[in-house]
């Protein structure tokens, strides 16, 4: 399928009408991203705009936002400060950084401007060096870690463009710590960490670490002891963390060696999620300092840091692994309430009202849309499926069906509203606590 085509569309917040879960996977070829992401109203694309450049459609901006969302608020809860910095950059910046030596293929032709030359970024770390050194620090401030969900650009060639997994205008979950030497070890440490937790929440494993290093060739920068440095601070910090992982030279970037967390789609091709590197380079060439307990100046250590790497990839890759049934703080329809017959309407209403209170995401699905059954059948993929009949509607309960196929006895509303919320809130992975009832 061309990445032009787009498949009828289907009833908001369902796949392929009418069939099970198990259809839909076996339907979409692997549950591939491109087909099913299309299907469940999620993301397009359209040759006007351009290819590698896809759009977000309403089911997807809310899946976007919710995990863009969730790492922000994981951000700040380990001690980031966010910032916001431009897409574009005089090529000035790049050559100091490094990335226009060694790495100008994969980067925008520059543009003229204003006499100067200006460049779409190929990534953030430049501009972040640059707002490091817009102040002063002292030692009392270190680690001192900044954070943004930003934009960049990749020229990627046509012919490895692919969905989301591939593409040219990129939103990436980056942030950068600058800290002293000794502190370096701690800080990859709570990275990994924050990986392992947001992965726990996604409902998403990692395939193996890789300890990606330098290989033979010109695309790296030449300072050797730097290098292994960077490689032994990284080493260790696996060896320490007992997670059992590969060397694999010639996958470092261009300044320094990183640890990679490689997953595997659902056609057995693996790629890199979320990465942990050592930057000596940068401090160096940017000038970065600050100020020691003697009063001289010393050299930061960079450690860049990215716990879903590309907001695109990584929604790529949830697409695939949970083939649309996402987590349920992550599915666009938390909650689908399904009024046996017009008589209940009233308390479907007020159903919706009690979700939209707590901040979850509900829509009703009336009789007007066919028979219960029929209904039932649509909302397969949503986490909650409330039903309100004659005798719910009476005692102010609700049915609840599960995802998973569990069907719980009535409840009282605000008890399944609080339980919910509770799970949803926590970003679990589980849809009720408890055996069900």
């Amino acid at each position: 399928m061309s990445e032009s085509e787009a498949p009828g569309r289907v009833p908001r917040g369902f796949g392929l009408c009418g069939h099970s879960l198990g259809a839909v996977r076996e339907e979409t070829a692997m549950n591939d991203h491109r087909k099913l992401g299309r299907e469940l109203g999620l993301f397009d694309t359209d040759p006007l705009i351009g290819a590698g450049l896809p759009y977000w459609l309403p089911d997807g901006a809310v899946v976007r936002h919710v995990l863009e969302e969730y790492i922000r608020t994981a951000e700040r809860a380990a001690g980031y400060r966010h910032v916001y910095s431009p897409v574009l950059g005089k090529r000035e910046l790049y050559e100091i950084s490094g990335h226009w030596s060694h790495y100008s293929d994969d980067m925008f032709p520059p543009m003229e401007l204003g006499g100067e030359q200006v460049v779409l970024r190929p990534s953030l770390c430049p501009h972040h060096a640059v707002i490091y050194r817009s102040r002063s620090h002292s030692y009392r401030e270190l680690p001192l870690r900044i954070a943004e969900l930003g934009g960049m650009y990749r020229s990627e060639l046509s012919g490895v463009l692919g969905g989301l997994t591939r593409v040219r205008a990129i939103q990436l979950n980056d942030a950068h710590i600058f800290c002293t030497l000794d502190q370096v070890a701690e800080e990859a440490q709570a990275a990994l960490e924050m990986i392992r937790r947001a992965y726990e929440a996604l409902g998403i494993s990692p395939a193996r670490y890789r300890l990606s290093l330098r290989g033979p060739g010109g695309k790296y920068v030449t300072a050797l002891e730097l290098w292994q440095r960077s490689t032994a601070l990284l080493t260790e910090v696996l060896d320490r963390s007992g997670l059992p992982y590969e060397a694999a030279e010639g996958e470092a970037a261009f300044y320094g060696p990183k640890i990679d967390v490689q997953v595997v789609d659902g056609a057995g091709r693996e790629f890199t999620l979320s990465t942990v590197q050592v930057d000596f380079h940068q401090p160096e060439r940017f000038g970065l300092h600050y100020i020691g307990a003697d009063g001289a100046k010393h050299r930061p250590v960079m450690v860049h840091r990215s716990v879903i790497g590309s907001v695109e990839r990584a929604v790529a890759h949830l697409i695939e692994e949970h083939g649309g049934a996402f987590p349920a703080w992550l599915a666009p329809t938390q909650v689908v309430i399904l009024p046996v017959s017009a008589a209940e309407l009233p308390n479907a209403v007020a159903l919706a009202a009690g979700c939209a209170r707590r901040g979850l995401r509900a829509e009703i699905a009336g009789p007007e849309r066919g028979s219960l059954g029929a209904r039932v059948r649509e909302s397969r993929l949503v986490p909650y499926q409330a039903v309100i009949g004659a005798k719910e509607a009476a005692g102010d309960l609700v049915a609840v069906r599960l995802r998973d196929g569990r069907r719980l006895d009535p409840l009282p509303v605000e008890e399944v509203l609080a339980r919910i919320a509770a799970l949803v809130g926590g970003h679990r992975a589980d849809l009720w606590d408890g055996a069900p009832r």
